[in-house]
């Protein structure tokens, strides 16, 4: 089979992405809703999919003019090394001419240095409250 791209959130199965998510060690402890919401809000979004199931997937956050920022990037373990997360990647940079695009990982900086990324020293970060807990 085919991957296939959408940059759309039709026919998504929530729970069943959460599911994958989880049991790939990829779940931050958002619920399917919470995930659903997450996409929803922002700028612009890819998953790549074979056939029903997700492989991938990745979204951007954005205020459209000059700062986006790149989160909740995955691709199935089984799926790796196999350009997904490659494509996916360059259809959101499509979107983000003219932007700061910065992304936060401590994982795969290798695959991030070869689409362009620089490492930057500096970052700051806090978390209001508890983590998911509003």
């Amino acid at each position: 089979m085919m991957v296939e791209y959408k940059t759309n959130l039709t026919g998504i199965d929530w729970k069943k992405l959460k599911s994958r998510l989880k049991q790939d060690t990829f779940d931050n402890g958002r619920t399917a809703e919470e995930l659903e919401l997450s996409f929803k809000n922002s700028y612009a979004i890819c998953f790549a999919v074979e056939g029903d199931r997700i492989v991938g997937k990745v979204r951007v956050l954005s205020d459209g003019v000059c700062n986006a920022y790149i989160v909740d990037t995955w691709t199935d373990s089984e799926y790796r090394n196999r350009g997904i997360a490659s494509r996916m990647m360059e259809k959101l940079l499509e979107k983000l001419a003219g932007q700061h695009v910065y992304l936060f990982t401590d994982d795969s900086v290798a695959f991030y240095k070869k689409l362009g990324f620089r490492a930057r020293p500096t970052g700051l970060e806090l978390v209001v409250g508890n983590w998911l807990n509003r």
